[in-house]
């Protein structure tokens, strides 16, 4: 790479680095003198490349909001930063309709990679082993999440055309209060002022989003990430289970995520007669009571079930099989 060229990259990676640099600073960076640097700075405009010129004794360069991206100018620890970012989102499901754009970047940075890196990163990827399998991701389409996530900064209503699980369509209007990605999916919460309640609606199943005009006030401190956790525990499944724990609420809700159980603690006199509080009322909709009695026996606390009477005797098999195998030699 000629010395000129190399020297209007470094300015752009200066200047993409983020603030306003002066042009003397920028002119003891590149060895160069300060006509040198506003020569570079034209080139860089020449390239479509958007770089701001501010006047004035504290004036300088920086990078203006373009039309278009940008040659981009990453350090080593920035690329290997972008590489396994691409590659965690990946595995956690987080990705969108163009899933196979996060397969094409991590593509385009690998293959500009100094050879040094690349074999860094190549060290790293070969000995990195996760915990658990991928996530199996559900993808919402681009748009449909760049509308409801700007909607959601700017508290602007917006038309959303749905598609339920049953496959009945719909058309309504929706004050989005927060995006919240979880086990793969994304998911959007917020007010529904057709019906006056609070819904939550998968991305995934979200054809079109339009903004709308106007402007609405969201509910104060609320929290989306546990409306969506609550209300995938409270979805309608074969089993309403409920039973009461001799712990405190927080004891209960650190052995089960918030997306499994609801979890509320009694009052004194909601305790039962066979010991002292705190007591929690746990309540969960399944599919299969088998895998339960496992559940409720590593709270390691004692419990009353109080539905269904199915799972009062699974548990008790399950502690005749803990007995016999405790009496094995």
């Amino acid at each position: 790479m000629s010395r000129p060229v190399s020297r209007v990259l470094m300015l752009l990676e200066l200047l993409q680095s983020g603030g306003l640099r002066t042009v003397g600073e920028l002119a003891a960076r590149l060895g160069v003198d300060e006509r040198t640097v506003r020569r570079y700075a034209d080139h860089l405009l020449d390239l479509d490349v958007p770089v701001e010129s501010v006047r004035g004794r504290h004036g300088g360069y920086r990078i203006a909001s373009g039309y278009r991206m940008p040659p981009l100018m990453l350090n080593d620890d920035e690329a290997l930063a972008v590489l396994l970012g691409l590659l965690a989102g990946r595995r956690a499901g987080l990705m969108t309709a163009t899933g196979s754009a996060g397969e094409t970047a991590a593509a385009k940075i690998r293959r500009v990679l100094p050879e040094r890196l690349g074999q860094r990163l190549d060290a790293v990827l070969g000995s990195l082993a996760f915990t658990g399998p991928p996530a199996t991701s559900v993808v919402p389409e681009s748009a449909v999440l760049l509308s409801i996530a700007d909607a959601v900064r700017h508290h602007r209503p917006v038309s959303i055309r749905y598609t339920a699980a049953d496959g009945r369509p719909s058309e309504r209007t929706l004050h989005p209060y927060g995006l919240v990605a979880h086990s793969g999916k994304w998911y959007v919460t917020g007010g529904d002022p057709a019906v006056g309640e609070d819904r939550t609606f998968r991305l995934d199943r979200i054809a079109e989003a339009r903004l709308l005009p106007g402007a609405f006030d969201p509910p104060a401190g609320f929290d989306p990430a546990e409306r969506v956790l609550s209300g995938i525990a409270s979805a309608p499944h074969r089993y309403e289970v409920s039973a009461r724990v001799q712990a405190t609420a927080e004891y209960v809700r650190s052995r089960l995520p918030a997306g499994i159980a609801i979890v509320e603690e009694l009052p004194s006199e909601g305790a039962p007669d066979s010991g002292p509080g705190p007591w929690s009322r746990v309540g969960m909709r399944v599919e299969r009571l088998d895998w339960l009695p496992a559940v409720l026996a590593s709270l390691d606390r004692p419990f009353v079930i109080e539905r269904p009477g199915e799972l009062r005797e699974l548990v008790a098999r399950f502690a005749a099989r803990l007995a016999e195998s405790a009496r094995r030699q």
